[in-house]
């Protein structure tokens, strides 16, 4: 979780003086929120394993190849939506379809600064607006980092 440069070998500890770097250590923070998240967020756990707990909400834009997806709890008002952009070039006003009107916090974003990043995003916040995207009543307008990941959780 530290970003080694060799293969783990079990008869030697992990090399912990790369932590002392700033790329290395920001990999160590990206999957501590990751797993962080995982733990905390209901939607992300609870009904894992059944089709009611993931639902696509953009699996065809090969030409800009961005995937989102949300993931939902028991209770089905409980959800965090996941955007994925697999290119190296920045996504600005990329318009994605969400399951609820409302306002939604960034909790994730691969290339905020303190993982290392550039810090293409949203500013921790977007608004959903009355726009229909992707079979949803409402969406949201993003700014998607290169190669990057936004998790997203909906406000109460």
């Amino acid at each position: 979780e530290i970003g080694q440069w060799l293969e783990w070998n079990h008869n030697t500890e992990l090399d912990w003086s790369l932590l002392g770097h700033e790329k290395h250590d920001g990999l160590r923070r990206f999957l501590g929120d990751l797993n962080r998240i995982y733990r905390d967020e209901p939607s992300m756990h609870q009904v894992e394993f059944e089709s009611h707990g993931f639902r696509w909400l953009q699996c065809d834009d090969w030409q800009q190849s961005v995937y989102a997806f949300s993931r939902h709890a028991k209770d089905s008002d409980d959800f965090t939506v996941v955007v994925l952009n697999f290119t190296p070039v920045p996504r600005y006003d990329y318009r994605i379809g969400v399951p609820k009107l409302c306002d939604y916090i960034e909790i994730v974003n691969s290339d905020a600064q303190i993982y290392g990043g550039g810090n293409v995003g949203n500013q921790g916040k977007v608004r959903s607006e009355k726009v229909r995207s992707h079979g949803q009543a409402q969406s949201v307008k993003l700014s998607l980092p290169p190669l990057g990941m936004l998790v997203l959780k909906p406000t109460k």
